[in-house]
């Protein structure tokens, strides 16, 4: 494992306007001068959190699929969020993880939010995704998902890092910012979690509160409120010396997840 340089854009979305939001995002990705390895955008950036899913879904050779892949060759680096995307008539709230070489993995959001009726729209994922960035094992998840600590755990598979990409709104914030050093803990793990900020189409407020959380619960990057686009590095030694000296893991429950 290297040292990784990860990018949080904390953004205010154009509701149900992908064309708007593509075009924000890359003015504001362009000031980015330093050199990244992954760029995290909030759940749905291209639309924010919306059940139109007639207007907004797009297929896998879509254009925010494309924009996707022409902002990894543009910053020679990784660049994930999720979109709606239909296939075969089913709809998904998919995470899309983009490398620079066109390649691509995914993962299919597991738990659907009901109480906004995501449930009834879209499939859920029954599967977990691992990837690697410069040597960090990387679990992608996706927003109402960071509730389900059983969903999220740290098993014999492994990851270094967990990101939750996320539209998680100002009413339940006080619940983001417990649950995510909670993940982080508990899994000995790094914790991401990337939030949108501002109002939506449905007047649902959001307040940003995106954070990176270290395996001890000490935070690397909090911001409350904004727009922000904010890049910071995790170091590995972090990460080993933390499960040196504290081998809980060791200790886990051992399960299966059917």
């Amino acid at each position: 494992m290297e040292p990784i340089k990860i990018t949080i854009f904390q953004a205010y979305l154009f509701w149900e306007n992908a064309e708007k939001n593509l075009q924000n995002l890359r003015l504001r990705l362009s000031s980015l001068k330093e050199k990244t390895d992954l760029i995290l955008l909030p759940e749905m950036f291209n639309t924010g959190f919306t059940m139109n899913v007639e207007k907004c879904a797009e297929r896998m050779d879509g254009r925010t699929m494309r924009w996707m892949y022409d902002t990894a060759i543009a910053f020679d680096c990784v660049v994930a969020g999720t979109l709606i995307i239909e296939e075969e008539g089913r709809y998904y709230n998919r995470f899309v993880w983009m490398s620079p070489d066109g390649s691509y993995v995914h993962y299919d959001k597991r738990h659907l939010f009901a109480m906004g009726g995501e449930d009834k729209l879209f499939t859920a994922g029954n599967s977990r995704v691992v990837t690697k960035v410069k040597g960090w094992k990387i679990c992608p998840m996706t927003c109402y998902d960071l509730r389900f600590p059983v969903w999220s755990r740290n098993q014999e598979e492994g990851y270094d890092l967990l990101v939750y990409t996320a539209s998680w709104p100002d009413k339940r914030s006080a619940h983001w910012r417990a649950l995510i050093p909670a993940r982080a803990i508990e899994n000995q793990a790094f914790v991401i979690g990337v939030n949108r900020v501002g109002h939506d189409g449905n007047e649902v407020y959001y307040s940003g509160g995106s954070m990176c959380i270290s395996p001890l619960g000490d935070v690397v990057y909090y911001k409350p409120e904004d727009e922000d686009l904010y890049t910071f590095t995790l170091n590995p030694k972090d990460l080993e010396n933390t499960r040196d000296r504290f081998p809980f893991l060791r200790d886990r429950d051992q399960f299966s997840l059917l």
